[in-house]
């Protein structure tokens, strides 16, 4: 009797199906570290020079700021701007495919 009830797609999924899913997870986080690096570069770059600049000139950073201080900031601020813009390629990524695969399953 079980098998005239119709499956859900969850069911219904085939080996091929699941590899295909993994392969588009895998391209998903691929771009998620792509983009995380390129702005972990730009970030780090954007926050070293004013932070070494102000180490530099200003009085008050000269005495407070050692260069552990400098590269804690800098190394910081690098890492928030990859796992943020890492985090929102991949989720960016996954419903953009999402999409794509619902509108695959309603042709």
């Amino acid at each position: 009797m079980a098998k005239n009830v119709a499956g859900s797609p969850l069911e219904r999924n085939s080996l091929a199906s699941l590899d295909q899913k993994l392969a588009m997870a895998k391209r998903c986080s691929h771009e998620g570290v792509i983009a995380g690096a390129k702005a972990a570069v730009i970030a780090s770059i954007a926050t070293a020079i004013p932070t070494v600049a102000s180490a530099r000139m200003l009085p008050w950073a000269r005495a407070n700021l050692n260069h552990t201080a400098q590269a804690l900031i800098i190394s910081t601020v690098a890492g928030a701007a990859y796992f943020i813009v890492a985090d929102k390629t991949v989720l960016a990524t996954a419903r953009r495919n999402s999409f794509q695969q619902l509108s695959k399953n309603d042709v």
